[in-house]
C-alpha cells in the first residue's frame, strides 16, 4: 500500500481520542473491527429478496420510475464515444460525453427499481445490460477530470492507470447497490456478473484510492473541496458491500477507515457556523454529501460511530439551504451556483440529517418539498439517494411545511449577509451581500457584490455561471464574463477590475443587526490592483419600515480615495447587474423584475452619467434563468469621490395592495 498521511480532526478526537493518536488510521480501523457489520447488512435498504420492504414501498416514486423505465426499453443505451471525450481537449466541450455517460446511469438506475418492485425478469436483464456497459466502459472518470493527457499525452482515458475522479465514485458506488439489492437475482440470471463488477471497483476504485495517497482531492495540502466527500462517501458504499470475502475483510476496515479519515480532514474544514464559500448550489454535493456519509457510517456501524450531532459544524450547516433562500425557487447563488436551481435535490437527505440534529427550520425548509402524493425522489441525484429517499419512513410521511425564512443570517466565515424586511416573509426587499476574497473554491471575482430581490425574486443579481466547458477550471477561467468583476455589482476602478487571488479581499469588514436595519461594511481596496487607490470603502445597508404598510429602503454607499496617476484618464465605474426590464432616466432608473414582482426604483445624484449595456445571453445555464437578456447599468463616477444609490419598491406598484 502506498503512504498514508494520517490526520487527526474533529472525528478522529470523537470517535478514537483515547485510541493510538499517533497512528490514526490504526486507531481507526480497530474500531472498526469490533463495530462495522457484514457486508450484506452493512447498506441501509434492504435487498429485493425482502419483500415486506419492496411490495409496500412508496408507490408514487415506483410507478413513476416504471413508466419512464418502461418508454427505455427497446431503445438503444447511451453510449459515451471516444470522439467525444476528446472534445474536451479539441474544443473545451464536457458535455458531449458527459450527457451520455450519465443518461445511461439514469437509465440504469430506473431499471433497478423497476426490478426491485416487481422481480420480473424483463428488468433483471435491463439491469444487467446497464451493470455490463459500465463495466465496459472504458474509463469511469469524466474527461474533464482525467490527467491522461497531462500523465501520458492522451486524449482518452489510460486503462491502466485510472483515475478516481466524480464519475468514478458515482459509477462504483451504483454498481454496489445493485450488487447488494439484486444480487440474487443477479446470480441466478448471470452468474459471473457479480463477479466482473469487483474485479472493475477494485480496479478502478479500490487499488487507486489506497496506492496512490496524493489525489488532490484528499485536502492534503489545505485546500478541502466538495470532491472530497463525494468520493469519500461513495468508495464508502463500494466497500462496505463489495469487499465481502474473508480474506479481503481487513482490506475492507483498512478502505473504510481510510474514507473516514478523508472525511475528517472536510469536516475539519468546515467553519463552526456550517457556511459553503462555494454557495448553495453545491452545499447539495459538498455538506449533504459528508452527511450522507456519516449517516451510512452510523447505520453501518450499528450507531457505534456517530458524528453528525456532537460536531457544531456539522449542525450549523444543515441549516445553510433555508439560510441562503429568497424565496420559491430563488436562492442567493454565490460562486459557481445557479440563482434558480435544479429542484430535484435530495431533499429526503436535508430532512434526515435536520431530524437528526433537531433543527425544526431545515426540517420545515426541506418539507416544503415533499408534495403529497408526488415521488418522494428521483434518479437524478443518484441511485443510492434514490433508494434512501423512497424508503425514508420519516420522509415518506413528512408533512408540507412553510420555508422559515430568518429576517436576518450573517455568516461570518464567508462574510455573508442576508436580510429581509420581515422575518417569515418574501414581501418587500431583501439585500444579500458578500465580503470575502477572490480565492473561494469555485471562485467570482466578486468581493464586495450584493443581490437585492423584489418579493423574493431578484433583480439586482449575481449572474451565476455558464455551462461548464474545460475553459472553466483552466488558467482562462477569467476569460469568462460571469466570473469578472466587470458583470458584478461592483466598482470598475481607473478601468480596472478585480484581481483573482486569496490575496484580493475585502478588509474591515463589519456586520451590524438591529431591529430596524441589517447593513454590512467593507473596504474594497484589496481587490484590486490599481494605481494611485487609497481606500474605498462601501456600506450596504436595508432599512426597515415597521409599520403595516411600511416600505424598505437599501442603500448602497461607497466612498473613496484615488490619488492622480498614470492611469488618471480612465474612468471609474460603478456597475450594477440588473434581471428584468430597465427604463433609464437622469438620476432613477425603474426595473420591472421577472416573474411579476413588483418593480423597483434605483435613485442616485441626477448628475452623475449613467448608460446600460445589454448583454445577450445563448447558454442555457443562464438563459433557463433569467431569460434572453441581462442588463448592466454603468454610473460614471470618475469626476466624484463618493456615490449613494437608494432603491426601493416604485410607488404605484401597488405593494400596499399585498
Amino acid at each position: 500500500m502506498g503512504q498514508v498521511h494520517p490526520f487527526r480532526g474533529p472525528l478522529f478526537e470523537l470517535f478514537a481520542r483515547h485510541a493510538a493518536p499517533d497512528r490514526p488510521i490504526e486507531a481507526l480501523t480497530d474500531l472498526l473491527r469490533a463495530a462495522v457489520l457484514p457486508p450484506d447488512r452493512a447498506l441501509p435498504v434492504a435487498p429485493a429478496v425482502d419483500r415486506t420492504l419492496w411490495d409496500g414501498v412508496d408507490r408514487a416514486t415506483v410507478e413513476s420510475l416504471i413508466a419512464r423505465a418502461a418508454a427505455d426499453v427497446g431503445t438503444a443505451w447511451p453510449q459515451p464515444l471516444a470522439s467525444a471525450a476528446a472534445r474536451v481537449h479539441r474544443d473545451g466541450d464536457r458535455l458531449a460525453w458527459e450527457d451520455p455517460a450519465f443518461a445511461r446511469q439514469r437509465r440504469l438506475s430506473r431499471a433497478a427499481v423497476a426490478a426491485l418492485a416487481t422481480l420480473e425478469d424483463r428488468w433483471v436483464d435491463e439491469v444487467a445490460d446497464g451493470a455490463w456497459l459500465l463495466c465496459e466502459q472504458t474509463s469511469w472518470c469524466w474527461p474533464a477530470h482525467d490527467d491522461s493527457m497531462r500523465e501520458h499525452d492522451s486524449v482518452l482515458a489510460t486503462v491502466t492507470d485510472p483515475f478516481l475522479d466524480l464519475g468514478a465514485g458515482e459509477v462504483v458506488a451504483q454498481l454496489a447497490w445493485i450488487d447488494h439489492l439484486l444480487g440474487s437475482q443477479l446470480d441466478d440470471r448471470y452468474p459471473g456478473l457479480r463477479t466482473r463488477i469487483r474485479h472493475e471497483a477494485r480496479t478502478r476504485v479500490f487499488g487507486p484510492f489506497v496506492e496512490r495517497r496524493n489525489w488532490h482531492w484528499l485536502g492534503l495540502d489545505g485546500d478541502v473541496h466538495n470532491w472530497n466527500p463525494w468520493i469519500h462517501g461513495n468508495v464508502l458504499v463500494a466497500a462496505l458491500r463489495l469487499l465481502d470475502q474473508p480474506e479481503e475483510r481487513e482490506e475492507r476496515l483498512h478502505v473504510i477507515a481510510l474514507t473516514i479519515e478523508g472525511l475528517d480532514r472536510y469536516v475539519a474544514s468546515l467553519p463552526d457556523d456550517g457556511a459553503i464559500d462555494e454557495g448553495y448550489a453545491y452545499w447539495w454535493n459538498g455538506a449533504c454529501r459528508a452527511l450522507e456519509a456519516l449517516d451510512l457510517l452510523r447505520f453501518a456501524t450499528a450507531g457505534a460511530l456517530d458524528a453528525v450531532p456532537s460536531i457544531e459544524a456539522l449542525r450549523n450547516t444543515v441549516a445553510f439551504p433555508h439560510r441562503m433562500h429568497l424565496g420559491g425557487d430563488w436562492y442567493l447563488n454565490l460562486a459557481d451556483g445557479q440563482a434558480k436551481p435544479s429542484s430535484d435535490q435530495p431533499w429526503h437527505a436535508l430532512h434526515r440529517a435536520a431530524v437528526r440534529v433537531g433543527d425544526s427550520e431545515a426540517k420545515a425548509h426541506a418539507a416544503t418539498h415533499r408534495i403529497t402524493g408526488g415521488a418522494a425522489a428521483t434518479e437524478a441525484t443518484g441511485l443510492g439517494r434514490l433508494l434512501i429517499g423512497m424508503t425514508d419512513a420519516a420522509w415518506l410521511t413528512a408533512s408540507a411545511a412553510s420555508s422559515p425564512l430568518p429576517r436576518e443570517v450573517w455568516l461570518g466565515s464567508t462574510q455573508v449577509l442576508i436580510a429581509r424586511e420581515r422575518g417569515g416573509s418574501t414581501l418587500g426587499l431583501t439585500l444579500a451581500a458578500k465580503a470575502g476574497n477572490n480565492g473561494e473554491h469555485h471562485n467570482h471575482n466578486d468581493v464586495g457584490s450584493f443581490v437585492v430581490a423584489s418579493d423574493g425574486i431578484p433583480v439586482l443579481i449575481d449572474a451565476g455561471r455558464p455551462t461548464y466547458t474545460a475553459t472553466t477550471f483552466g488558467p482562462d477561467r477569467y476569460t469568462i464574463w460571469t466570473m469578472q468583476s466587470s458583470w458584478h455589482s461592483v466598482p470598475d476602478i481607473r478601468g480596472i477590475a478585480q484581481s483573482a487571488g486569496k490575496e484580493y479581499a475585502a478588509s474591515n469588514v463589519q456586520a451590524a443587526l438591529s431591529p430596524s436595519s441589517a447593513s454590512l461594511g467593507l473596504d474594497l481596496e484589496g481587490a484590486y490592483d490599481v494605481p494611485g487607490l487609497g481606500r474605498w470603502r462601501r456600506e450596504l445597508r436595508l432599512d426597515r419600515d415597521d409599520a403595516p404598510d411600511g416600505a424598505g429602503t437599501i442603500v448602497i454607499a461607497d466612498s473613496w480615495d484615488l490619488e492622480p496617476g498614470s492611469a488618471a484618464g480612465e474612468s471609474t465605474t460603478i456597475r450594477l447587474l440588473v434581471a428584468g426590464r430597465v427604463a433609464l432616466a437622469a438620476g432613477t432608473a425603474v426595473i420591472t423584475p421577472l416573474e411579476g414582482a413588483p418593480p423597483l426604483r434605483l435613485r442616485w445624484p441626477e448628475d452623475v452619467g449613467a448608460a446600460t449595456t445589454v448583454r445577450a445571453l445563448d447558454d442555457p445555464m443562464l438563459s433557463e434563468v433569467w431569460g434572453s437578456t441581462l442588463t448592466r447599468i454603468d454610473l460614471d463616477v470618475t469626476a466624484r469621490d463618493k456615490l449613494s444609490v437608494t432603491v426601493e419598491v416604485a410607488t404605484g406598484s401597488g405593494r400596499g395592495d399585498r
